[in-house]
């Protein structure tokens, strides 16, 4: 008999413990959250899953100031078109509707990050004379940025792959029929581009029938200095 008081109290406490948790619940509020706040005895708001933070172009990191923020794509088989970003900005892409078979190639002012132009050479059915007038007259500190659609190689000849090889291109050489490449490169580079990678169209490893996996590639690169007069 001497107990029935002290269980009448603690009764009535769950009693009204589970009142407010259920009113809670009923509000709007997180029942399993308040169930382990009211047992637990603590004090501590349920914390938010902190989501990745997004930098330029989808990169990991934010670059460097006076550094530009790139991400390129080759495109997928013929089906799916290639894509440039630079500075968060989409310079080529199916969406915009400027994407051919062939080099995708953006041309971007080395010192001001300034888009200059984009455009396509089918490098299939085309005719490799408009890649190489649009390649000999570049200006020193020019960034140009390629990405590779179905087929980047066939009408590539020795003078084409030259000046490429002079924008940094190391693979360009043994660049073959639907073969996947990105790469980014300068007009008076001194050493070998560090941004540039090639997947070779090969029967016993492509991802699509006739053709390798899609490329992505994305980085920093550098702005150069002015120029001296």
């Amino acid at each position: 008999m001497r107990l029935a008081g002290p269980m009448r109290a603690v009764a009535v406490l769950l009693l009204l413990g589970l009142t407010w948790v259920l009113a809670s619940s009923i509000l709007g509020g997180d029942s399993s959250s308040l169930v382990k706040h009211f047992f637990s005895g603590t004090n501590e708001e349920p914390t938010a899953e902190t989501k990745p933070r997004r930098y330029k172009c989808g990169l990991s990191a934010p670059c460097p100031q006076k550094h530009l923020a790139f991400r390129l794509v080759s495109g997928a088989a013929n089906v799916i078109g290639p894509k440039i970003c630079l500075e968060d900005k989409i310079l080529v892409s199916s969406v915009k509707n400027n994407v051919g078979r062939g080099l995708n190639i953006a041309l971007v002012n080395g010192v001001s990050g300034e888009l200059l132009e984009t455009k396509s050479f089918d490098m299939w059915a085309g005719d490799v004379t408009d890649l190489l007038k649009y390649l000999r007259p570049l200006h020193e500190g020019t960034l140009v940025f390629v990405a590779s659609f179905d087929d980047p190689a066939t009408k590539l000849n020795d003078e084409a792959r030259r000046l490429f090889e002079e924008l940094g291109s190391t693979v360009v050489k043994e660049l073959t029929f639907r073969d996947s490449w990105v790469f980014v490169g300068a007009k008076g580079i001194e050493n070998k581009s560090p941004f540039e990678q090639r997947m070779k169209n090969s029967k016993s490893s492509n991802k699509y029938e006739g053709w390798p996996e899609s490329l992505e590639m994305d980085g920093c690169i550098p702005l150069r200095a002015p120029l001296e007069n």
